[in-house]
């Protein structure tokens, strides 16, 4: 199958044919309550993984064609697409005499999934370098596989057009929890640094769209992607922001998780933005 690089050309079930890299396999410490278990990405909201949660945003959107970036208890997240179509339909096995399975309901989403193990010990940057060969030389999405939100990613598409850089990231001001994100007029990141009291608080949420010239800048395993690619390209003026303001969260603690299961439960999840 030959991948457009453009985004407003359609493949056969209508879908946007940029890919979806998801990061999904860090060791999630500081939710061990619930990690030492599972992966955080497949950590439940309104039972269904965080991770399913994410891809439906995208696939509201007709990015239907992902790349899973596994690693900590890949197994996990392997099962459970494995059973998917299983768990979500109505069957009646027959052990009588046919001993046959019959699917009442076709409860499917429209996606195709690439799940790679990209290693248990692997950083943020080698684990995109170890899915190149699925993307090539394709422009791509990216985001980390712990965080939702109402952010529109067509919208954010066409500002990564409008703006030719390599990489855009999306910023979001979510007070002093975590380090800040320097921006020039144009929204050009010019560099990272740690918060301070006097900090307008825009940190980088993921929802990336990335060239991938952006390979070039990963040579190792050991590649922090916020490290040496991102801090290179925002000095060469090759990275820059996308102001999300409307709804972000990342569950980064059991506290977090409890936030966002109570929005769900009430109704009133404001990522939820598909049908």
């Amino acid at each position: 199958m030959i991948i457009s690089t453009y985004t407003n050309k359609k493949n056969a079930n209508g879908g946007n044919k940029l890919k979806v890299v998801i990061l999904a396999g860090g060791f999630g410490t500081r939710i061990s309550e619930e990690s030492h278990l599972k992966p955080k990405p497949m950590i439940e909201i309104g039972e269904k993984p965080i991770l399913w949660h994410i891809m439906k945003l995208y696939s509201h959107y007709g990015y239907n064609e992902f790349v899973i970036c596994c690693g900590y208890k890949q197994h996990v997240i392997k099962e459970w697409f494995a059973d998917y179509y299983l768990h979500n339909s109505d069957i009646t096995f027959d052990f009588t005499e046919q001993n046959q399975m019959t699917i009442h309901n076709n409860v499917a989403e429209p996606w195709k999934v690439t799940l790679v193990d990209t290693g248990l010990h692997t950083m943020t940057g080698g684990r995109i370098k170890r899915i190149q060969q699925y993307i090539g030389d394709n422009p791509f999405l990216l985001t980390y596989g712990d965080g939702v939100s109402d952010i529109n990613i067509d919208e954010l598409v066409k500002y990564h057009e409008n703006q030719g850089k390599l990489v855009t990231l999306s910023a979001y001001n979510v007070g002093q929890r975590f380090g800040i994100l320097n921006l020039d007029e144009s929204n050009n990141i010019t560099s990272f640094r740690e918060k301070s009291s006097n900090d307008g608080s825009l940190v980088n949420i993921g929802f990336m769209v990335c060239r991938p010239e952006l390979f070039d800048y990963i040579k190792g395993d050991d590649v922090v992607l916020e490290k040496y690619p991102l801090e290179t390209l925002a000095a060469k003026g090759e990275l820059t922001a996308y102001k999300h303001e409307g709804f972000w969260q990342c569950m980064d603690t059991q506290r977090d998780k409890q936030q966002l299961e109570n929005m769900w439960e009430s109704g009133k999840a404001p990522w939820k933005i598909w049908k």
